[in-house]
């Protein structure tokens, strides 16, 4: 019998998809910056602010303006600044934050005023150290000899960083020592993840004692979160702290009954006389007996000691599984990685779980995971829970294949089905859509993954493997407009859009793609600039006529910054005009958003960047 078959028999149903773990019960702190009243004897550079702006092209340069919202410091040679600190202390915990910083400048987190995550204005920088943005700053012994004292430091996976005058974002999973009942240190304190600007950067990091800089020489279980603030201008907002300081559920008192044979539905237990039985100090399946096809009845005694809502994940790889907890079923009895929630009180439930395994060709085990209230996630099982286990990925390396044509999924929209994705030596790439003549996103970091494309029949996709920023119009780029106030065509009708395929240049990741539009031959030219810093582009137009328009971005926000320099969205990226034209592009408001628009010139060459 197809095992899915014998899945419908217990559940009904197989899962369309896989429950997301979810948040109930969590006390965030978020911290609004409406005061300062979070933090201990702020220092006179730190300041709240409505706006703030960064110079690309000037050191050290922030300004800012009147209002609340925004954490500024704005040290200066007369007062270096101070660190922050928050007055509440926290243990185990994920931080998140936006932060800007100003061209050239140094700042960092401390997790519990310990341990360092270094943001630093990296822009460009290829490969990327423990002291550039993102990476975890080195422990110091000053006993050693001059260069060797910085020592157990860890450098991003990647540079994910972007350019100074944006707004990134970090996110960091972090597990506090443990100590024993004499104050004795028995586990480290741990990075379980960090994510940059959408990029995981450090997964499971180890660290072994305070990096340079730290509040004190012994490590604690609790301390606050610390920015530095003598190192350079930079600000915040939206700094969402979540504690996990509640105890966690422990599963107890494991016994198993075992039954051989395939099941394709509960049986009735009353009936039945198990192969074996036993008990089991965690959750696991390996037992003698369970390797092809079998059904495991557990049962045991979970401890509840904080009262919430609580998530369930159980994994039944080869087969399916269910989770009772008390008198409720938690999880039906279904296949794959299956998800739950109950609401429980403070005391000891009964606990069954059964895992009934159809598909002898899948090794054995099974995964239970628990979170809650101010409780990370809590493996109860041998077997880590997993919503995917999957084949190991395809990936593009762009200095053996720096152009990929595949299917592009943009968050939002619909998928590409003619995208150009294009990679250089420099960790800077892009996608161009061919149906439209325009580029959709530009991204740093590693180029592609192509799983989803090459991995078994695959789906024809590829996805970026870096920091993304997204920069399609969902429209041609060129339109004959009667005047400025007509909106732009959302589609290709009437433009007699026909492509003509693309050629390489000077090297290969340096394209040049040719279309033809409303009569006019368009040469495309996407160049990578050699800093990493972005992309240079170069449109060639032959006999273009009048009230032709290029369309160079569409945003619900452009800020003009002056001589060709306009800022794109909620500082998410640069567009300078070349000097031959900018004095030539109109700024116009139309439909709720705001559009830059340039004459159909011979000539227009623009930058982007990132």
């Amino acid at each position: 019998m197809d095992p899915s078959r014998m899945f419908r028999s217990i559940c009904g149903v197989i899962p369309a998809s896989i429950l997301l773990f979810s948040l109930h019960g969590l006390a965030q702190t978020t911290l609004s910056f409406e005061n300062l009243d979070a933090f201990q004897d702020p220092g006179k550079t730190w300041k709240l602010a409505g706006a703030v702006m960064a110079d690309i092209n000037e050191t050290g340069d922030l300004t800012v303006s009147k209002g609340t919202g925004i954490l500024v410091n704005l040290p200066t040679e007369k007062d270096k600044g101070e660190d922050l600190y928050t007055k509440a202390s926290f243990g185990d915990m994920d931080l998140e934050l936006d932060f800007l910083m100003a061209r050239g400048s140094n700042s960092g987190v401390y997790l519990q005023g310990m341990y360092e995550i270094q943001l630093l204005d990296s822009w460009g920088t290829a490969i990327p150290s423990a002291g550039d943005n993102g990476g975890i700053y080195e422990r110091w012994d000053e006993s050693q000899p001059e260069g060797m004292q910085g020592y157990q430091g860890y450098a991003p996976r990647q540079n994910a960083s972007k350019a100074p005058g944006l707004w990134q974002n970090l996110k960091v999973s972090f597990r506090a020592p443990r100590f024993d009942a004499n104050g004795k240190k028995i586990e480290n304190a741990r990075i379980i993840s960090a994510v940059l600007n959408g990029v995981t950067i450090h997964e499971n990091i180890a660290l072994f004692g305070p990096t340079r800089g730290a509040m004190a020489e012994k490590e604690m279980s609790s301390g606050p979160v610390r920015i530095q603030g003598d190192h350079g201008a930079v600000a915040f907002r939206n700094i969402k702290i979540t504690p996990y300081d509640n105890p966690a559920p422990v599963l107890d008192d494991i016994t198993f009954d075992l039954y051989q044979g395939r099941y394709e539905a509960v049986p009735d237990f009353s009936q039945l006389t198990p192969a074996r039985t036993g008990q089991m100090e965690r959750l696991g399946a390996n037992i003698r007996g369970a390797e092809e096809q079998f059904l495991i009845r557990y049962r045991g005694e979970l401890e509840i000691k904080h009262e919430g809502q609580y998530i369930f994940n159980l994994s039944a790889p080869g087969g399916a599984g269910s989770l009772a907890v008390g008198t409720e079923q938690v999880i039906a009895a279904a296949a794959g990685n299956l998800s739950g929630e109950i609401q429980l009180t403070a005391g000891t439930y009964p606990v069954e779980i059964l895992y009934a395994k159809v598909q002898d060709w899948i090794p054995a085990g099974i995964g239970l995971e628990v979170s809650g209230p101010g409780i990370r996630t809590v493996q109860l099982s041998d077997l880590s829970f997993s919503r995917a286990s999957g084949p190991d990925p395809i990936l593009v390396d762009p200095k053996e294949r720096p152009v990929l044509r595949s299917f592009m999924d943009i968050p939002g929209g619909s998928r590409i089905t003619h995208a150009v994705s294009v990679g250089s030596p420099y960790k800077v790439h892009y996608t161009y859509d061919m149906d439209f003549g325009d580029l959709v996103q530009v991204w740093r970091g590693d180029f592609l993954n192509a799983t989803p494309m090459w991995n078994s029949r695959g789906d024809g996709s590829s996805r970026p493997m870096g920091s993304v920023t997204y920069t399609q119009q969902a429209a041609l780029s060129f339109a004959r407009l009667q005047d400025l106030q007509q909106p732009w065509p959302s589609d290709t009708l009437g433009s007699h859009f026909k492509v003509k395929g693309y050629k390489v240049l000077s090297d290969d990741h340096h394209l040049q793609f040719e279309y033809e539009s409303y009569g006019v031959s368009v040469s495309d030219e996407l160049e990578f600039l050699t800093e990493g810093e972005g992309v240079k582009r170069v449109i060639k137009t032959s006999s273009a006529g009048e009230n032709t328009y290029l369309r160079l971005a569409r945003n619900a926000s452009i800020q003009n910054l002056g001589e060709g320099l306009f800022l794109i969205g909620d500082k998410a990226y640069y567009l300078r005009l070349d000097d031959s034209i900018q004095d030539l592009a109109d700024l116009r408001s139309i439909d709720g958003s705001m559009e830059l628009l340039i004459p159909a010139l011979d000539n227009i060459t623009y930058f982007l960047l990132f």
